[in-house]
């Protein structure tokens, strides 16, 4: 039974009706809204209480109207970790009072009763007030007791400051609360990444010889100079020599292939060794911490698989799935084949001891190593609830560590792996192309409850993906891609050197690359630089100095009537940076239109000039009018604009 007046509904966000947290990151407001709405014509008041999960006492946040019942409010949230809220409501019999008797003034009517009812509401004011506003107080009480103050007393009413302490201490008559709702806070990159991927064992400038963590060192300089903050590695634990894979993907592996990094395990260790050719636990460390002096965090892989021969094999057999003739289930997705990997088989009823497990390889990495980042290899081929446990485990702990979702499978799937916990996920921009894909992919994850717990990680290629239009594409394509992929989204990364170099060379028919790093090493000339390098520097310098392109949810797609032309406005939170991007989405022709300024949005006034200034050339342009003119050419396809208005 609830004996409240008031009623709360519709309240959002919220992920499942509240069930799953939503996301921020340290320093963000949260917004929410709700319906709200009391029986009769009292007045209703609402609040957002706010706090740490491990706080003792709530704070208080004032909602206020807006239209059709609906309220609105914010807090903001400085501590990681989860944050509990609610929304209280009630009648204020105090703002209700003080309503009633100003129309009764402005008609006319005597209010002798009426200001006694208002000094028996001041009263209790008295006992939590400020020394300030208890003169005020005392001075209305006593003229609302005193007939021959009657002027006075109407004249104290209609004041402002009466107003406001009654709205800084309510009468909250038979309030109702909402149920707790969670958000996760998490740190600042978890909105805000550049990630570079390469394979450590390809990383020698010497051809035909295996690379070497202290080889990764020697490039550190190159990927911080590309401004890149996230490095991440392909699996670096032993690979397995059972059923290796040969170049290609070939079934059999010569004796000098070197086999997949993701089958993982053989007679020289598992998930927590590393391959010796590599190094040692120490020269990780070493490599890690020296990533960390430029400013660069080490990702690594998290796959839960194995090699045929790795010892969890042998020592915990009930963790995998074998046939009736007494074979092993190896991995499938069908017409895919993965003789080199077994899935693990979580329905064993070894399942709690096999989960422990799981989590102590992923402590390992972080206590030993230092690792506070980790790229998830097929989240979704193993149990959600699994990956709720484990994520919540290792917060519980070490609330920094991030986990990117690698998961390009069904929409659903995905967002349900991002509910469970995910930090950041892969998502379908590799394979959205077209004006029309693009917008309404960005408009879906922005303007969405996405938004809310979803963070998005656009990468233009992977190991896995060598896109349909990457291949055998020019120069100008390259620089699209990544243009679209680090503007549109403020996570995004590259698999390198393959990315810079544009190196496309497909299997016929396949969104797979050819010679593929997955299964050999390969020699790059890592001391060589081009054009491209060069652009994606600069675009990842524009990411790093205007904070509107270190967030992805604030964006607003601008009118440009060509098909093969795209103009955005982005703005960070208190709009101190704002962007305009204009993008030709054609490699091979030279574009021309003209981009409808949203200049409402900036809050320009008609005819007001603004300065918009090109980071990427260095040129600068006075535009005064609403429709401004925009020529494009494949040899440079596109402006990032920083707003600079008139002070």
């Amino acid at each position: 039974m609830n004996k409240s007046r008031v009623i709360i509904e519709n309240i959002k966000p919220a992920v499942n009706c509240g069930e799953y947290p939503i996301k921020r990151v340290v320093n963000e407001k949260v917004s929410v809204s709700a319906d709200i709405f009391g029986d009769g014509h009292d007045i209703v008041q609402a609040s957002i209480h706010f706090k740490p999960k491990n706080s003792r006492s709530f704070q208080e946040s004032r909602l206020h109207p807006t239209f059709n019942d609906q309220w609105e409010g914010n807090f903001k949230v400085e501590k990681q970790g989860y944050y509990d809220y609610h929304i209280e409501a009630w009648v204020d019999h105090g703002l209700t009072w003080r309503h009633g008797i100003i129309k009764k003034i402005e008609a006319g009517q005597k209010v002798n009763s009426e200001l006694l009812e208002g000094a028996d509401l001041l009263k209790p004011l008295l006992k939590t007030c400020t020394t300030s506003e208890a003169g005020f107080i005392k001075k209305a009480i006593e003229a609302f007791t005193d007939e021959n103050r009657y002027e006075e007393a109407a004249s104290i009413c209609l004041h402002e400051e009466l107003h406001q302490l009654l709205v800084k201490y309510p009468h909250k008559a038979v309030p109702n609360e909402s149920k707790n709702y969670q958000v996760y806070v998490d740190r600042e990159k978890a909105r805000f990444s550049t990630w570079y991927e390469f394979f450590p064992r390809s990383a020698s400038s010497e051809e035909g010889k295996h690379g070497t963590f202290k080889d990764c060192e020697e490039l550190l300089p190159r990927i911080s100079e590309m401004g890149f903050d996230t490095l991440y590695f392909p699996p670096i634990h032993p690979i397995g020599e059972e059923n290796r894979k040969g170049k290609n993907n070939a079934t059999r592996a010569k004796e000098d292939d070197v086999g997949s990094p993701w089958g993982i395990g053989s007679e020289k260790g598992g998930h927590k060794s590393i391959h010796p050719e590599l190094g040692d636990i120490d020269d990780f460390r070493h490599l890690v911490k020296k990533a960390q002096e430029m400013g660069i965090e080490v990702a690594m892989d998290y796959a839960l698989q194995t090699a045929p021969d790795h010892p969890y094999v042998k020592e915990h057999p009930k963790w995998f799935k074998w046939r009736p003739d007494g074979t092993i289930q190896y991995a499938e997705n069908p017409p895919k084949k993965y003789q080199d990997i077994l899935p693990i088989y979580f329905e064993s009823s070894e399942w709690k001891k096999m989960w422990q497990e799981f989590l102590d390889v992923m402590l390992y990495w972080i206590e030993e190593a230092g690792i506070r980042i980790f790229r998830v290899d097929n989240p979704h081929t193993k149990p959600f609830y699994f990956w709720g446990w484990l994520i919540n485990e290792i917060k519980k702990k070490h609330p920094d560590i991030l986990f990117l979702s690698e998961a390009f499978t069904r929409p659903k799937i995905m967002s349900q792996l991002a509910k469970q916990g995910f930090t950041q996920s892969y998502t379908y921009f590799t394979w959205r192309t077209n004006k029309h894909e693009l917008t309404e992919y960005v408009n879906e994850l922005t303007k969405s409850e996405l938004k809310e717990y979803f963070r998005p990680n656009f990468w233009p290629n992977t190991p896995d993906i060598n896109p349909y239009h990457l291949q055998g594409a020019n120069e100008s394509m390259f620089m699209i891609r990544y243009f679209l992929a680090a503007t549109l989204s403020s996570n995004t990364g590259i698999y390198g050197p393959v990315y810079e170099f544009q190196v496309s060379d497909a299997i016929p028919g396949r969104e797979e690359y050819l010679n593929s790093e997955k299964y050999q090493v390969s020699h790059w000339d890592w001391k060589a630089e081009n054009k491209l390098m060069r652009i994606i520097a600069k675009i990842n310098k524009a990411r790093k100095t205007n904070t509107s392109l270190q967030q992805t949810n604030n964006i607003q797609f601008c009118d440009i009537h060509d098909d093969g032309l795209m103009a955005y406005y982005k703005w960070d939170e208190e709009r101190e940076n704002e962007t305009l991007m204009v993008v030709s989405l054609d490699p091979y022709y030279q574009k021309q239109g003209t981009v409808r300024v949203p200049r409402h949005e900036m809050g320009l006034h008609h005819g007001e000039n603004i300065r918009v200034e090109d980071q990427i050339t260095g040129n600068s342009y006075n535009w005064d009018k609403e429709w401004c003119y925009i020529e494009l050419h494949p040899a440079m396809p596109f402006h990032l604009f920083t707003i600079h208005k008139n002070s």
